[in-house]
């Protein structure tokens, strides 16, 4: 494990539920006594969340090796001011992205070579101990997609190849390391979704 504490991260498509899961599967957790700390990606940080912002604003040009470079150091604040402190404290860190969304996004998507993202992996210095995969058909996706209030930022509005592309990606990253991944089918209702993520984080890491 890492540190004192347990890093789980949630990864996956747009719509899939990530961020529903992620504070249903901590709110679990706080249940039973556990410390636990739920953050986000690109966030958890002021400076972090400000470069969200720029990267989510469609309207704002950015190749995709500027997108990755944005997420990388919006990633490196988070780590060094958040997440690397409560893991040392031995926290449960639930983050809802990391480092295989910029390897599915900008890698498998957007065309980054995967050697470049896979250095800036290495100096952030950090792996998840466990990584949820949630899959989701495409239909149901876009279905949860378009219900959403807010309008669509700069990766939902990607076309259906980019995110075919995303798909392959995530699911190459997870086949690459099975030891780490934990694949959850997210279409059943999101507290079935969470008891399927309890039960693995029990077998996975007895927790």
């Amino acid at each position: 494990m890492t540190g004192q504490g347990l890093f789980i991260t949630l990864e996956g498509g747009e719509g899939v539920g990530k961020s529903t899961a992620a504070a249903g599967l901590a709110e679990a957790l706080r249940a039973e006594g556990q410390q636990v700390l739920l953050t986000r990606e690109p966030g958890g940080t002021k400076g972090a969340e400000a470069i969200r912002a720029l990267l989510l604003n469609q309207e704002l040009p950015l190749d995709p090796l500027a997108q990755t470079m944005l997420h990388f150091a919006a990633r490196m604040d988070h780590v060094n001011r958040v997440i690397r402190p409560a893991l040392a404290r031995g926290v449960i860190v639930i983050c809802d992205r990391f480092h295989d969304s910029t390897m599915a996004y900008q890698a498998y998507g957007q065309g980054v070579p995967q050697a470049d993202i896979r250095t800036l992996i290495q100096l952030t210095g950090l792996k998840p101990d466990l990584t949820f995969l949630l899959e989701l058909s495409e239909d149901e996706a876009k279905s949860r997609i378009t219900a959403r209030a807010s309008g669509t930022d700069r990766y939902e509005a990607m076309d259906a190849a980019f995110f075919a592309r995303v798909r392959e990606g995530f699911a190459a990253i997870a086949q690459a390391a099975p030891e780490r991944f934990a694949v959850i089918n997210a279409s059943p209702a999101p507290a079935a979704v969470v008891a399927s993520m309890r039960q693995a984080l029990r077998e996975r890491a007895g927790r």
